[in-house]
């Protein structure tokens, strides 16, 4: 196959159902740049040879697959992203919809692979994750042409990806955006061994130090959040209460925390990260609390059903992707108001300079302030 003309109209393309806005887009220039790039040099004629990584809301599988490529195998980490995803190609490609799977990260994806197209992660620590697996079950001459806007790559990509490959090069830039592509996979005695999960230990005022794993995507990594912390520091249990949620349960610091700090507990984890669930899971393992800690893969808390439960714990976040937006914190917030009972309480920690109290009162119900300081606010709604 050849390089093929993309005829798909991006424009189309939407984010739902994660946060749709003016100022928020489901395709940049870099997936566009990537695509050509790649048509140009030739897509692999055999189907099933094509691995995504790291499409945001399906850009680059429905470019690929208006390209002609079939057989075309995905990861996404958030579970919003996976949704988009599909959602997309039902409405722009649906007669395609078979010609692609999406899959965890690790051999079923990887395995065969001779061309991977990646979009570059904030973070080098995924990149590395990512790179350790490909080069562990890709074919040797697999190609890796990996895209991001010029603002957010460094040379630091560069040398990770000479880490794995012996052949870096780099493209010209178009429109502030630039695709690196690596040849040439090293054999396994040159390449970095495997570092994941991260590992990292705290002293929270348990009996013992608080220790925290994390895969490579999971936001923050295997460190405490210092708003997390200082959560922790104020937080209090409703005497009554036998469960409590986490949500954004990140590397599984406040779900671990609370089951080991009150063994009557049980913790309902959650994230639409799924490397962040396996961090928690792993979390809570390392910390002898595994029985009693149960995280899943959710959007929001969309499996939890209305004013089902009495403690909700949330440290939200206060960005999309490169975006600050406080959209999806609002989003969390609202769905916890959805699920807490009548005088169920959401414990919740934010930068204070967002003045989140108005729409916790609005979204969930009578808020207080428990704690501030120059960084942080801890504050206890009460659902009506």
């Amino acid at each position: 196959m050849g390089g093929c003309p993309l005829n798909l109209d991006f424009g189309l393309l939407r984010r739902a159902p994660d946060v749709e806005a003016a100022n928020l887009h489901a395709v940049d220039a870099a997936d566009r740049l990537l695509l050509d790039l790649a048509s140009g040099a030739g897509w692999p004629t055999q189907p099933g040879r094509v691995v995504v990584l790291g499409d945001h809301y399906g850009a680059l599988v429905l470019g690929a697959l208006d390209a002609g490529v079939r057989g075309i195998r995905v990861h996404q980490d958030a579970l919003s992203g996976a949704r988009a995803i599909d959602a997309n190609a039902s409405a722009l490609l649906p007669g395609l919809v078979g010609d692609y799977r999406q899959l965890p990260l690790g051999a079923a994806l990887l395995e065969g692979a001779s061309l991977v197209l990646l979009a570059l992660p904030r973070s080098l620590d995924a990149l590395e994750e990512m790179l350790a697996e490909l080069a562990e079950h890709a074919r040797p001459e697999v190609t890796v042409m990996a895209a991001g806007r010029i603002k957010h790559m460094n040379h630091s990509m560069n040398e990770l990806l000479g880490r794995y490959f012996a052949t870096v090069s780099a493209s010209l830039g178009r429109q502030k955006s630039r695709v690196l592509t690596a040849t040439g996979l090293l054999p396994a005695a040159q390449r970095p061994e495997a570092r994941f999960p991260l590992r990292q230990s705290f002293a929270v005022g348990l009996e013992a130090p608080l220790e925290l794993r994390a895969y490579a995507q999971t936001f923050g990594g295997a460190k405490l959040d210092p708003g997390t912390r200082f959560l922790l520091e104020h937080l209090e249990i409703p005497p009554a209460a036998e469960r409590a949620v986490d949500l954004g349960c990140g590397n599984g610091t406040i779900a671990t925390y609370l089951a080991l700090a009150h063994p009557r507990l049980s913790v309902h984890a959650c994230d639409q990260s799924a490397s962040a669930v396996a961090s928690t899971e792993a979390t809570a393992a390392a910390n002898g609390v595994a029985d009693r800690v149960t995280a899943v893969q959710d959007d929001a808390l969309g499996t939890l059903p209305d004013a089902s439960e009495q403690l909700v714990v949330l440290n939200p976040p206060f960005h999309m992707g490169n975006t600050v937006h406080a959209g999806i914190a609002l989003k969390l917030m609202a769905d916890a108001g959805r699920v807490l009972a009548p005088g169920g309480e959401l414990w919740c920690v934010w930068n204070s300079h967002l003045g989140y109290r108005g729409q916790l009162e609005k979204l969930v119900g009578p808020t207080r302030q428990v704690a501030r300081n120059p960084k942080f606010t801890v504050t206890v709604s009460t659902k009506a």
